[in-house]
């Protein structure tokens, strides 16, 4: 089952929103309706999201074909529909670029980041795997964050796709997973995911992580990014630098999983990024409220990142 694709001229995406309680797929036909859902969040995580910016940039090539102000200006929302993640803004250019040659040459290009990442979310998973057994030992219990499965990758996954490997190999004795306020991608998304592959795990609330791993109870951390930097900075959900300074403390491995697609060397350091506010409403109705949708965890708090192509050992001074 694919998180987003291009399905008879329209974009259909698992509605994220109301899982696990409902399995909803929505067809959207219009670039207001795409921009719509990423800023919802019906649609999510950072390869998904580069699909998603590539296919409305498909869409908005049909709706303005004549009208190339129009388009313009669409392909400009869909870059900054969200400002964190690097992908959505990266993979509305990279279609962009195909604009001259029409409508279809667009959609090829769509169509080929969703390929790619496709492709990617299996290159990490058997990656990922040896590096979790050889870093963690065989069959560790994993934390992660988030969520980092098919649904954040249209298949398989970045982080969680290595932990569905290794429970392929037998080499998981299984997961917590962290509950991710305040929208809970971790409760219900993550959790989802795992009981569908069948996958021992339990869900803990975010705040325990550290202690977690403080008692033992944590062979290692691996979890995704929405932006890795020139330097190595991890830009993933709010909590993630707190469970890698658990992850420190603990003196077990920190491992971020993302592809190729989300490392952004453009960007010197995580205090380049601006990092999204969620507002108020999503977490109290009585007062102000501070929300950020992310953080920035240091490069010298990450153990390694593993992409589609390769390993990157921080802890060894490996450099991106």
């Amino acid at each position: 089952m694919r998180t987003i694709d291009w399905v008879d001229g329209a974009v259909e995406i698992i509605d994220q929103t109301v899982l696990p309680a409902e399995e909803r797929v929505l067809r959207l036909h219009t670039v207001g309706e795409l921009i719509a859902a990423i800023q919802s969040l019906a649609v999510r995580g950072a390869p998904a999201l580069g699909v998603a910016g590539a296919f409305g940039v498909a869409l908005a090539a049909r709706i303005h074909a004549d009208d190339p102000v129009a388009l313009d200006r669409a392909v400009r929302r869909i870059e900054s529909a969200r400002p964190t993640a690097v992908n959505l803004a990266r993979g509305a250019r990279r279609t962009a670029a195909r604009l001259p040659l029409g409508p279809d040459a667009v959609l090829a290009a769509a169509c080929a980041i969703r390929d790619e990442e496709i492709a990617a979310s299996t290159s990490m998973a058997y990656r990922g795997a040896d590096l979790v057994v050889e870093l963690c030992g065989p069959r560790p219990t994993m934390l992660t964050h988030c969520n980092t499965g098919g649904l954040c990758a249209v298949t398989v996954g970045t982080a969680l796709g290595v932990l569905g490997e290794l429970h392929r190999r037998e080499q998981l004795a299984g997961v917590i997973a962290s509950e991710t306020r305040p929208l809970l991608q971790g409760a219900r998304l993550t959790s989802w995911e795992l009981g569908r592959w069948g996958v021992p795990y339990r869900v803990a609330v975010d705040s325990a992580g550290p202690f977690l791993m403080a008692r033992g109870e944590v062979g290692g951390v691996i979890l995704g990014a929405d932006r890795i930097c020139a330097n190595g900075d991890v830009i993933n959900k709010i909590g993630t630098y707190a469970h890698a300074l658990g992850a420190r403390r603990a003196g077990i491995p920190f491992i971020v999983v993302a592809p190729e697609s989300t490392v952004d060397t453009d960007t010197p350091a995580g205090v380049h990024v601006e990092i999204e506010d969620r507002g108020s409403a999503e977490v109290t109705g009585w007062s102000e409220a501070v929300n950020p949708a992310f953080d920035v965890t240091p490069y010298d708090l990450v153990t390694a990142i593993v992409t589609d192509r390769r390993v990157i050992r921080l802890d060894r001074g490996e450099k991106l």
